[in-house]
């Protein structure tokens, strides 16, 4: 039996998809994304250029102004130095049997393990945040309760701002008992607003503290203690993937379809300050 309908281009689309709408750490908003355009395999380089700041000059009237100044500039340099596969067979017994496909599960599957190690990478590059961007450490980390849960993130947002961070667009990712932690406080579910409806129907998302607040499992942390919780702009990380190779084959010793692919990714702190990180116990 050959395996049927399996076409590259196709398969790879939908592993794509399913990594974007899985992504914590890795989706757009959380990270700048505008890199990924170009990857076509693990080793290439994605080169992130950067503008010096403006001189801003007095104007008075009828006088000349100054002679342009020749702006600076400053390159990083993005490398795709992560390679992941995954390598998967199933038994033309197990795809007669059992319907819908068992294929396209496995598929599913092997697209949300790629987002749980691409978002673990992700997660793991909070050690690049600014000396001045932190509350608390390993030696002394806070440890939140409900009834200050929302303060701290109010405090990490003061961090941000006086880091002159935009306030639009920011985030923060909370292990599922922090995010218990906020649904137990008014200010953050505030009974009669609509993003305070969303919260108190599928206990997801919600807003607080002017950040959108999202949960993982994810966020890096010891033994159940010192967790990392970001919180930041999504000018602070750049990321960039790619599903470079998907390939369906019969192994030659089976009577088996098989599908091998190969995920490559990258990322990078591009603006340290630009993101906090406070590192935080269970209560």
């Amino acid at each position: 039996m050959a395996l049927t309908n399996f076409i590259p281009v196709v398969w790879s689309a939908r592993i794509l998809s399913n990594l974007h709408r899985a992504h914590v750490y890795g989706q757009a908003g959380v990270v700048n994304r505008e890199y990924e355009g170009e990857i076509r395999d693990a080793g290439d380089t994605v080169k992130i250029n950067s503008i010096g700041p403006v001189t801003i000059g007095n104007y008075t009237k009828n006088t000349n102004i100054g002679d342009p100044e020749t702006l600076t500039d400053a390159q990083m340099t993005l490398l795709i130095n992560q390679a992941k596969y995954f390598n998967f067979q199933v038994d033309d017994i197990d795809r007669a049997q059992q319907k819908p496909s068992v294929m396209d599960e496995a598929m599913k599957e092997a697209s949300y393990g790629l987002r749980d190690v691409s978002d673990g990478f992700i997660a793991s590059l909070y050690t690049g945040v600014a000396a001045g961007n932190v509350i608390g450490n390993d030696t002394t980390p806070v440890t939140p309760t409900s009834a200050n849960a929302y303060d701290y993130l109010v405090d990490l947002g003061t961090l941000l701002d006086e880091a002159n961070v935009p306030s639009e667009g920011r985030w923060t990712i909370v292990p599922p008992w922090f995010h218990g932690l906020l649904l137990k406080d008014d200010r953050f579910v505030g009974v009669g607003s609509a993003s305070s409806d969303q919260v108190l129907r599928n206990g997801q998302i919600g807003s607080a503290a002017g950040f959108s607040v999202l949960k993982s499992n994810s966020v890096p942390n010891v033994a159940g203690a010192k967790y990392k919780i970001m919180a930041g702009h999504p000018m602070a990380i750049s990321f960039a993937e790619q599903i470079v190779k998907v390939e369906g084959y019969r192994p030659e010793k089976r009577f088996a379809d098989a599908v091998k692919g190969l995920h490559v990714y990258g990322a990078k702190v591009v603006r340290p300050t630009a993101f906090a990180v406070m590192t935080a116990n269970r209560s």
